[in-house]
């Protein structure tokens, strides 16, 4: 038996507690005199013999491996005069029943990807990092703890599909390096605090939009090398912009040189046809109770945290994970050990990721992508929760784009539909999404799926934004809907920048430049977002008006009121109670003058400004004290990074 099995890294490996198996598996460097040192390691326990092919040895038989852990760990020590950087190489399986499979290493740092999905040997990384700066800023207003978490800041996400966020004239992708020029300042003059990429880890089908991954360890190559990413995720940060990075660990792709069927068995994905497979998407879901596939998943979590500076993950279809039943007909699924439909490995596993990740990360986000009512998603481990800091409220968003398609004069029919996510919203730490999802496939843009004409489609999208701006929650928004791209979005064409000639266009993007800075400058309006003492209804109920007003203070005491409506007429009298010794300023508006006369009434409880809106529109008050000075509400937390 070889030394490397009395070694900590495989038997951690096998434990399911390396969380840096990428330093033990794949193809790791060392110098031997004056040779290259190539370490080859790949998992096939039920694999007959192993060997590496590759362009530096031979493509049929390459060199053979030698099993050197019981659990199944192949290794072989390739001693070179010349570096081999930038070879593509294989693991060439043969199975028990005698068939030869070739694979793409797991563990590999950058891959070819698309059909062929050869690994590529990658070691020599020069690249200089420059955002100590904005690490410190981070570390400063977001971290972890036995308490909770703590995130005292802004978070306003841009969430984008690098492929097809811009294109050159010939319709080839621009690289990382382009996209960092090109989307980091945009970023910055439009006022978000992060971006959410979708997936890049390589991926081969295009139209997947990177959601079923083969290589959990390689930037895509579609767009350029891994230091060209490192370069992208840097140039943000010195602008003040955080990375988040889409991360899919609940299913896999069944392409041949990929994770399926690794080793000629049921290796990364569950074995038994209850819980195999994904009737929808066709992938196979990841067996989150086997050791090494936790070590494989937790270490690509700490990978791309480590070794790419990436500020959080956006961990998707968590409750296709959670559930035995997700996607199974009745009679498809097997109950666990209490007779219920939640995955017991499943709910572990998160656990033990997101325990980990804060262990070595503890001012990173993990965002959880779950659209069930599933408890204590954003709840510390210590508390019985999942551990993930925040959660996208999926509810929030699917109520919404449903009361906003309708005809205004039904809308008080579903008027909980602003003012029931407010019962449920300090339950989970919830970011609201205006997503990729929810743009494609039949349902339509943002904008177009607002009911009436053209002029109303913007007017009822700016009172729209103002209120997701100004309810509890972090926000995001996809890419194009800031200035009210028309058609779905399409991952082949990509953003519609053209609708930009047209001057109603260039408005709803000036407007949502303005709201997002509004927002970054307003404290009441982020400090406090995860507890009911940050948000106060002044009128929940005027569901005849379709109207809802209410107010947010910041952590001081600091107020905004704010009063919104989606009547297709003007609604007068809205009454906002006034605070003694206080008067409150207008400071925005969704259109302008929306807002008319305003009049100051002395009442028993104390004064009232009564207030008419028109039709389609909302709008921002802000306190002031008597004496003429405002409250401290413009204060930013931080100067942003430049």
């Amino acid at each position: 038996m070889a030394k490397s099995t009395h070694d900590a890294a495989p038997y951690y490996f096998h434990e399911g507690t390396n969380y840096h198996a990428y330093r033990y598996l794949g193809c790791q460097l060392t110098r031997k005199g004056k040779n290259y040192r190539y370490t080859f390691r790949t998992w096939a326990p039920n694999a007959a013999a192993v060997a590496v092919v590759g362009d530096f040895c031979d493509w049929s038989e390459g060199i053979a491996m030698q099993r050197v852990t019981p659990g199944g760990v192949w290794e072989l020590v390739y001693l070179s005069p010349a570096s081999i950087e930038g070879q593509p190489y294989k693991f060439r399986i043969l199975t028990a029943e005698g068939e030869v499979r070739l694979k793409g290493d797991p563990y590999a740092r950058f891959s070819r990807g698309s059909d062929d999905g050869a690994s590529i040997v990658c070691h020599s990384s020069d690249y200089t990092w420059r955002d100590g700066k904005w690490l410190a800023h981070r570390r400063r207003v977001i971290s972890t703890g036995k308490n909770g978490y703590y995130l005292s800041t802004p978070i306003n996400i841009y969430e984008v599909h690098l492929p097809s966020f811009s294109r050159h004239d010939d319709n080839t992708y621009l690289s990382y390096r382009e996209l960092a020029d090109t989307i980091g300042p945009y970023l910055k003059r439009m006022g978000y605090t992060h971006v959410e990429i979708m997936p890049i880890t390589e991926y081969p089908y295009d139209a997947s939009w990177g959601y079923q991954v083969c290589g959990y360890f390689a930037p895509t190559s579609r767009m350029g090398t891994p230091d060209d990413l490192r370069y992208f995720v840097d140039t943000l940060h010195t602008l003040g912009i955080g990375v988040i990075m889409d991360w899919v660990p609940a299913h896999f792709p069944k392409d041949a040189w990929g994770l399926y069927e690794f080793d000629g068995t049921r290796l990364y994905e569950y074995q038994g046809y209850d819980r195999m497979e994904s009737r929808s998407w066709g992938t196979r879901f990841f067996d989150l109770g086997r050791p090494e596939v936790q070590a494989f998943l937790i270490s690509s979590a700490n990978y791309w945290l480590s070794e790419f500076h990436m500020d959080g993950l956006r961990v998707d279809a968590v409750a296709s994970m959670l559930y035995l039943d997700y996607d199974r007909m009745p009679g498809e699924w097997i109950p666990n050990v209490y007779g219920n439909n939640k995955n017991l490995e499943a709910i572990a596993f998160l656990q033990k990721l997101n325990t980990a990740v804060f262990a070595e990360h503890p001012d990173v986000l993990m965002i959880a992508e779950e659209s069930t009512s599933f408890a204590k998603i954003t709840h510390p481990t210590s508390e019985g929760g999942l551990g993930f800091n925040l959660k996208w409220n999926m509810g929030w968003a699917n109520d919404f784009f449903d009361y906003i398609a309708k005809d205004p004069a039904y809308r008080k029919y579903h008027h909980k539909a602003l003012n029931f996510p407010i019962m449920y919203a300090f339950g989970e730490n919830y970011v609201l999404p205006i997503s990729h999802d929810e743009v494609v496939y039949g349902k339509r843009s943002f904008l177009n799926k607002f009911y009436g004409n053209y002029e109303d489609k913007f007017r009822q999208c700016r009172a729209a934004l103002l209120l997701m701006m100004t309810y509890p929650g972090k926000k995001m928004l996809f890419m194009g809907t800031e200035f009210g791209q028309f058609a779905e979005w399409n991952f082949a064409a990509g953003v519609e920048w053209f609708m930009l000639d047209f001057e109603a266009h260039r408005t709803l993007r000036r407007y949502v430049a303005a709201l997002n800075r509004f927002y970054l400058e307003t404290p009441a309006l982020w400090s406090i977002d995860f507890a009911p003492q940050g948000f106060a209804w002044i009128e929940p109920n005027d569901a005849g008006n379709n109207m809802v007003s209410y107010r947010r203070f910041d952590a001081e005491g600091g107020e905004v009121m704010v009063a919104v409506t989606f009547s297709g007429s003007p609604v007068s009298d809205i009454r906002l109670p006034m605070r003694d010794g206080y008067v409150y300023d207008l400071v925005f508006e969704s259109t302008p003058g929306c807002v008319g006369a305003v009049r100051t009434v002395a009442e028993d409880e104390g004064a009232a400004m009564y207030v008419s809106l028109q039709p389609f529109s909302g709008a921002i008050w802000q306190a002031r004290d008597k004496r003429g000075e405002a409250l401290d509400l413009h204060e930013v937390a931080e100067e942003p990074i430049s």
